[in-house]
């Protein structure tokens, strides 16, 4: 199963003025902390609303020049069993890169695979299909064989 992940982050800005500001720097900054490692991250401007009377506010709140910006983060987990793994498991990924950044799990939607649906489909179909992919799979096996007893012969 593979699920989307997106993932609330509190970044702090410093030296900022107005909230667009904060929140472009925020952006930058969580940027250049995934990258490489991790830049099929999707970074997002985060929602906020106020608790009381439910009225949109900005993504950033600014105090004495110094800003905290909420930012969605979103990653695509792979061949996990169940979503609280698939949460854990991008908490981790952008924690460790992300250190001392608060992180909250806002939503895990499984993903469907229409290539693995069409597959089987095809499959069952023709009946043949897994035979044929068997054969192919010995065939490589030979051809690994063949090749490993030489490497080992050059090491020794």
């Amino acid at each position: 199963m593979n699920c989307r992940v997106v993932v609330e982050a509190a970044v702090p800005v410093y030296d900022v003025e107005t909230p667009d500001e904060a929140v472009r720097i925020a952006i930058s900054k969580t940027g250049e902390l995934l990258n490489p490692d991790l830049n099929y991250v999707e970074i997002n401007m985060g929602e906020r609303s106020c608790p009381h009377c439910g009225e949109e506010l900005e993504p950033a709140f600014i105090a004495a020049d110094e800003s905290l910006v909420a930012l969605e983060l979103e990653m695509t987990v792979f061949n996990v069993e169940r979503e609280e793994h698939a949460s854990r498991i991008a908490r981790k990924e952008i924690g460790q890169r992300l250190e001392n950044i608060p992180l909250t799990v806002l939503e895990v939607e499984v993903i469907e695979d229409e290539d693995d649906e069409g597959d089987e489909t095809e499959a069952d179909e023709t009946g043949n299909d897994d035979i044929e992919v068997e054969t192919e799979t010995q065939s490589d096996r030979d051809e690994d064989d063949e090749v490993l007893p030489e490497f080992e012969d050059l090491i020794e």
